[in-house]
């Protein structure tokens, strides 16, 4: 027979295991969350330099044919907005 000591013993390990999955959960989020904000970061400085490099007497048809385009972002918002635009948009009756 069990004792309550041994019990709660066992409960506390499965305990454990499952404390020990969740903060690796969180840990997770926290260095999602932390990329994120440097992605927005890096992306607010891309365009600040494109803009300068523009400013400097680069056309956007040189800084293209660099393999500098306006940026992912650019790109990125106007695909993303066809697909929301398509998303809602009446289906056709056949």
């Amino acid at each position: 027979m069990d004792t309550i000591e041994s019990t709660q013993q066992q409960a506390r390990e499965l305990l454990n295991s499952r404390i020990a999955s969740v903060t690796d959960l969180v840990k997770a989020r926290q260095l999602v969350t932390e990329l994120e904000a440097k992605l927005v970061e890096a992306k607010k400085e891309d365009k600040k330099a494109y803009v300068r490099a523009t400013k400097d007497g680069w056309s956007a048809d040189e800084l293209k044919k660099l393999g500098l385009d306006q940026g992912a972002t650019v790109r990125r918002k106007t695909a993303a907005k066809k697909t929301t635009d398509n998303q809602s948009a009446p289906a056709s009756e056949a």
